[in-house]
């Protein structure tokens, strides 16, 4: 499935007077809710789409400033007020259960639901959560050097003068060296990444790399008590999340032991080795199920 199927297989949802982007398939029982990272959108989850909804219903949305949603330069663009929109789109599909699949900052995203169930302030269930690479916690990630000029002071300039190239080459780099992503594969999340406009939002998307900091307690804290089955994937030569993060998860979370580590792949599990995570996820949800 390309990158233009999978906008039409999904549809535009209002939410809080915004476009959110909202995909999904299968049928019966409670959804599996798949989360993004940035800067890509819920088109990161296409290779896994249709073997995971023969099993489980589906969705995903494109956040705010990602995909095809809206990409308004006026959002206050945090993790709360993400989490915000995620949950009133969940309320208006009528979804009140989710099993999570979550992806880099969809891993955060997670982690504030998580704080906000233990607050219970939360509007939905989480039957159980399943992460992939992604920063966890701010001692451990490794931002590459167009994060860092994005988060910098030059960050609106560095996002206006970005070259297709340089994306490319930037998202690359977070692959493994074996399962590198194609051409084609480059040009369709690029052109994701600039539908709507979406250059002239960067800079502001990845203020979430300071949130992690800012909401240390609250975000760890909530990862040490998650309390549903859980499982970790992850590939170990993503140079952003990869072992290094594994490791210190070991030291702060202990307790959660079902870790997965996939050895010459990078940040994108789900796109450098989707039978893979396919039979993974498939092999946590039996166990969970038992």
């Amino acid at each position: 499935m390309n990158y233009e199927m999978w906008q039409q297989s999904g549809e535009t949802v209002r939410i809080g007077g915004l476009d959110v982007f909202r995909i999904r398939a299968g049928e019966g029982g409670v959804p599996v809710l798949c989360l993004h990272g940035f800067p890509t959108s819920s088109f990161d989850y296409h290779k896994v789409w249709a073997a995971l909804a023969g099993q489980f219903p589906l969705v995903a949305f494109d956040m705010i400033g990602y995909g095809f949603s809206s990409k308004p330069i006026d959002f206050n663009y945090t993790t709360f007020r993400q989490a915000d929109i995620l949950e009133n789109a969940l309320a208006e599909s009528g979804i009140t259960r989710v099993h999570i699949l979550a992806h880099d900052y969809g891993n955060t995203i997670t982690q504030e639901f998580l704080a906000r169930r233990d607050l219970g302030r939360l509007g939905f269930a989480i039957e159980s959560i399943c992460f992939m690479n992604g920063a966890l916690f701010p001692e451990t990630h490794r931002p590459i050097l167009a994060q860092k000029l994005l988060i910098s002071p030059v960050g609106r300039l560095f996002a206006k003068f970005l070259t297709d190239g340089r994306f490319k080459a930037s998202l690359a780099s977070v692959f493994g060296r074996s399962t590198q992503p194609s051409d084609q594969e480059l040009d369709e999340i690029l052109a994701i990444f600039k539908h709507n406009d979406g250059k002239r939002v960067a800079h502001l998307l990845i203020r979430y790399m300071t949130e992690r900091a800012t909401n240390r307690d609250r975000w760890v804290g909530a990862l040490q008590k998650i309390g549903v089955p859980f499982r970790f994937i992850n590939g170990l030569d993503d140079p952003v999340s990869g072992g290094h993060l594994v490791a210190r998860f070991r030291e702060v979370v202990p307790h959660e032991t079902d870790i997965v580590e996939m050895e010459k792949i990078g940040h994108f599990p789900h796109l450098e080795a989707p039978g893979k995570v396919i039979e993974t996820y498939l092999a946590f949800r039996r166990r969970a199920k038992a």
